[in-house]
């Protein structure tokens, strides 16, 4: 088995949404296993050009690609421009993502679909870019990145765990399509801290986080190391899966 430092030795990674966040936590975590960094970001020039310095920093090499996920003809312009950098991609890691707290009588078609667009359509944009390259070469890990959102009521997230429901429902149709040649898992985070929490009420955050069993917010590394664990090859057998991380609040068999 490869050793953890070098497991991604020759890999060119993509990270979508990985200028901050758990995002960001991947290119470095990745980047620490020897793989070549592919940064995509949507508009946040500052923030994924101090993710590449810190990948630098650490000896890693990373180049930032910027375009919207869930424009289609822009994405496949940004993995053309990182076949020619950096070489085809090998593993993928779907992390771009946004939300917004909305109760059920705010929530217009238009937001509705806008969730979809960067959740969905995003992580199903990003797959149909590389997955025919990965299958020509007979190689690919692919992770997306979904939410417990998806696995428990969400009132005020109607439109984000309805996207992040259809990432984990696709994500298992291709690691049927795809496979042997190429796997396919998620992971469905719990409360982490990211940008991403201030769109939650801090009250009910506090509450939740006291109910849980490790009694903490999850931390951008922690979901980092599941990624690197599932794309890497000690989780040959793994394919077609959601693994938790929520520090126990959603548990599955």
């Amino acid at each position: 088995m490869a050793d953890q430092e070098s497991e991604f030795a020759g890999r060119v990674a993509l990270v979508t949404g990985g200028a901050r966040g758990i995002g960001r936590a991947c290119c470095l975590r990745l980047a620490r296993g020897g793989a070549r960094i592919a940064l995509n970001y949507a508009g946040n020039h500052a923030a994924a050009a101090e993710t590449r310095a810190m990948v630098e920093a650490a000896g890693g090499v990373c180049e930032t690609f910027q375009a919207d996920v869930g424009d289609e003809a822009a994405f496949a312009d940004a993995v053309a421009r990182i076949g020619d950098r950096l070489g085809p991609v090998d593993l993928l890691v779907a992390n771009a993502g946004t939300t917004a707290l909305r109760d059920h009588a705010d929530l217009t078609l238009a937001q509705w679909r806008e969730t979809m667009r960067v959740n969905l359509d995003g992580t199903f944009i990003s797959i149909a870019q590389v997955k025919d390259g990965m299958l020509a070469r007979g190689f690919g890990r692919i992770v997306c990145i979904s939410s417990v959102a998806a696995l428990r009521p969400k009132a005020r997230q109607i439109d984000y765990a309805a996207a992040k429901g259809g990432v984990i429902a696709m994500m298992r149709c291709y690691a049927e399509a795809l496979g042997p040649a190429v796997r396919v898992n998620v992971v469905a985070p719990g409360p982490t801290e990211t940008d991403m929490l201030g769109a939650l009420d801090a009250a009910p955050l506090a509450a939740r986080v006291a109910a849980m069993p490790m009694r903490r917010l999850g931390t951008p590394a922690d979901i980092a190391e599941a990624v690197a664990f599932l794309l890497s090859e000690r989780a040959a057998y793994v394919t077609g899966q959601t693994m938790v991380l929520a520090g126990g609040e959603v548990m599955t068999p």
